[in-house]
């Protein structure tokens, strides 16, 4: 992807914030407000009143399923917004002509957004109106792609040292059973995955597929608390550039899929996004490699702090 002198600053930029994010959720376990933002009885900015009319600017730092939070231009403060099926998703439009129309499974962490509401009685903002440029939102596609290994890495050496500490202390199970809920939240287990297979260059589901994302659709829709991860994926065959469109069509049809035959709400749905012939399964240079990797890799996700809570 060519990338110009002014687009690479702002990649650098959104990495370096992406990045600092991520340290900053190594920390929250020490931090009382972030605890209950979590637990979703407050959040770090300012309650709007219940029925007040609000907008605020900034840029997206934490994406749940029906919410996401933004941290305000100006003061860095934190609001909570809450995604509805009436809440309009749009580009930016220029001189002479209109925004697009997105889905809001384009609301990634590092876009920056402008958001239009009002308040709910839990001091949320209720969206009517998102809006962004769609040059950051290729630049946020960009650094997601990029920061969640490293923030993987983050989680594990988090959980090596929450082990330890926990076999230091040898005390007080049921206090730190609470805590490792409320800590987790962030934390996701798989509950179920499928992997759909397409045939060269192309993007149409096989009747055994479908079959197999029934099925993940019912056991997802009597899931508390879930997301739908869509990753797309193609064999190293043709160029960088179509491989990468063909994997993103890829996960846009397991997406679709899902919505028109399930009613399974986008916001449900994170991050639907094609890798091209990166992270191959299977080795490139044999006829059943390839096929290995023309793939869709669709997994429900469950925060390990609800999972918690059911057990």
């Amino acid at each position: 992807m060519r990338v110009d002198r002014f687009g690479l600053s702002r990649l650098v930029a959104l990495v370096v914030l992406s990045l600092a994010f991520s340290a900053s959720a190594l920390c929250q376990d020490q931090n009382p407000t972030s605890q209950s933002r979590k637990a979703g009885v407050t959040q770090s900015g300012p309650m709007i009143s219940n029925g007040q009319k609000a907008k605020i600017k900034g840029i997206i730092t934490r994406r749940d399923a029906d919410t996401f939070t933004v941290a305000d231009d100006a003061t860095g403060a934190e609001t909570v917004v809450m995604l509805t099926d009436r809440s309009s998703v749009r580009s930016k439009g220029g001189f002479l002509r209109s925004g697009k129309d997105y889905d809001v499974t384009s609301l990634l962490r590092g876009l920056r957004v402008e958001v239009e509401g009002r308040g709910n009685p839990n001091g949320q903002l209720v969206a009517d109106k998102i809006r962004f440029d769609s040059a950051d939102l290729k630049y946020a596609k960009v650094v997601d792609s990029r920061v969640a290994p490293v923030e993987e890495a983050n989680r594990h050496l988090a959980g090596q040292i929450e082990e330890s500490t926990e076999i230091a202390k040898n005390a007080g199970e049921e206090a730190h059973s609470a805590h490792e809920r409320i800590s987790a939240l962030d934390d996701y287990d798989v509950e179920d995955s499928v992997t759909v297979f397409f045939p060269v260059n192309s993007t149409t589901i096989s009747a055994n597929d479908k079959a197999a994302l029934d099925q993940l659709a019912e056991k997802a829709m009597t899931t508390k608390g879930y997301v739908i991860e869509v990753a797309g994926y193609t064999d190293s065959t043709g160029s960088i550039a179509r491989n990468r469109q063909l994997s993103q069509q890829r996960a846009d049809a397991v997406v679709r899929y899902l919505q028109e035959h399930h009613e399974i709400p986008l916001r449900r749905m994170i991050t639907p996004f094609g890798y091209g012939e990166m992270r191959p399964v299977a080795d490139n240079g044999s006829v059943d490699g390839r096929r290995q990797n023309r793939r869709v890799e669709v997994k429900i996700l469950v925060s390990k702090g609800i999972a918690g809570s059911n057990s």
